[in-house]
């Protein structure tokens, strides 16, 4: 009996074993991530407003009709971007990720506080070589560190009805993610 109790016991450790291993390594394997599924309908360091989705598909999976989306696609190797976008009367949110999709920064219209959400996006290294000005407060500039120097930033704005969808995206239309030269 303790023999087969072990056995069984093995046998269950060794599938979580497995099964983890798997869940931590196909993240990384995978051919269409969403960087990978976006780089050929996007430009480098330029915001780029998503097709609405439809039932026959969607250049990104599970996206909300609810929602207008633009996708900054980013590369910080030359110099850091800014950030500017103009927030919706319903619902605004930014949210940044690495090139391999972990999520390292969000914030919304409620937690910006403002009508237009200006930030600039550098590498720690970037980060380093900004001088700091002492009348400029931290509420005044918002910096994000990127911990990659490839990524995306995906911004999306809340239809509240269907007829809402063309205004919303108006605004999504004028959102601006552009490199900066180092000061």
């Amino acid at each position: 009996m303790i023999r087969w109790f072990a056995w069984a016991l093995a046998g269950v450790l060794l599938g979580g074993i497995v099964h983890l291993a798997t869940v931590l390594l196909l993240p990384t394997m995978a051919m269409r991530d969403a960087y990978a599924r976006l780089e050929p309908l996007t430009e480098t360091n330029r915001m780029t407003l998503l097709p609405q989705p439809a039932p026959q598909g969607s250049a990104l999976p599970f996206l909300d009709p609810a929602f207008a989306t633009a996708v900054c696609r980013y590369d910080l190797t030359s110099a850091p971007l800014k950030l500017q976008v103009t927030v919706t009367a319903a619902y605004t949110s930014l949210s940044f990720f690495t090139r391999r999709g972990v999520g390292y920064y969000a914030i919304n219209d409620r937690a910006a506080a403002r009508r237009v959400i200006e930030l600039d996006l550098m590498t720690p290294e970037q980060r380093s070589h900004v001088q700091e000005d002492e009348e400029v407060t931290a509420a005044d500039r918002l910096i994000v560190e990127s911990p990659t120097t490839t990524g995306l930033i995906l911004v999306r704005a809340l239809a509240p009805e269907p007829s809402a969808i063309p205004i919303v995206r108006g605004v999504l239309a004028s959102a601006q993610c552009r490199s900066q030269p180092q000061q």
